[in-house]
């Protein structure tokens, strides 16, 4: 029996219930990251017993489930664009800016699915984007590939913040403490591509990189659903 089937026992004495826990949890973890998240700190910001938490929530596994499938509600649009190619973009940079906003979500995105009902919309909304414009193995592929482009992107960028927070340096800071070492290790000649694109390509902004690749890796897909003919 998953949590989201177990029913909750009676409010009392102190008013509690999944909601509130669950609302509870996110903000802690907001504040502190994952690490700041356990029954026992619930518990406290919601002046109960810990163990009055274990007959809404067996485990912290479970507490994290419900945590994602909260946020999961505010990556669904109000309204599903007709388009593949932009309900899919707008699935992708709301999971982007909700990640944002709760920086842990990027510690628990990819793996298994979500179950709750939240996730399950959202799965949903990635799938009937597609729905009819291919075989179901074509479509269920395609969903994996951009959740796979969009999950990395995303925790690529959550990790960068971090390191930003961590070391006091900013991405221009640490490329500047960085680059006498890197000048002299390029100088070498050992790696001419790694040198065209440091002294060549253009430096563009996070939100840019996501939406570009993003970008391309629809194009890809778009070249699944409509295959040359022959």
């Amino acid at each position: 029996m998953t949590v989201w089937d177990r029913p909750e026992p009676p409010a009392r004495p102190v008013p509690l219930d999944r909601e509130r826990i669950v609302t509870a949890a996110i903000a802690l973890a907001d504040e502190g990251g994952l690490e700041a998240v356990s029954l026992r700190k619930v518990a406290a910001r919601l002046d109960a017993g810990p163990m009055r938490l274990y007959g809404y929530i067996s485990t912290k596994e479970e507490l994290f489930d419900l945590m994602v499938d909260e946020v999961h509600a505010e990556i669904l649009p109000e309204e599903q664009p007709g388009d593949w190619r932009e309900a899919l973009r707008v699935l992708a940079h709301r999971t982007r800016q909700a990640a944002l906003r709760h920086e842990w979500l990027a510690d628990l995105l990819g793996g298994r699915p979500s179950l709750g009902p939240n996730g399950l919309a959202v799965t949903e909304a990635k799938l009937a984007a597609l729905d009819g414009l291919a075989d179901v193995d074509t479509v269920m592929r395609a969903v994996e590939t951009v959740s796979a482009y969009f999950t990395g992107a995303i925790r690529r960028e959550i990790a960068n913040l971090r390191a930003e927070r961590a070391t006091g340096l900013s991405k221009r800071d640490w490329q500047r403490a960085s680059g006498p070492h890197v000048t002299k290790m390029l100088a070498t000649g050992r790696f001419p591509a790694l040198a065209k694109a440091v002294y060549d390509g253009t430096d563009v902004d996070a939100e840019t990189s996501f939406a570009t690749g993003l970008d391309w890796v629809l194009d890809a897909v778009a070249a699944k659903l409509n295959p040359p003919s022959a």
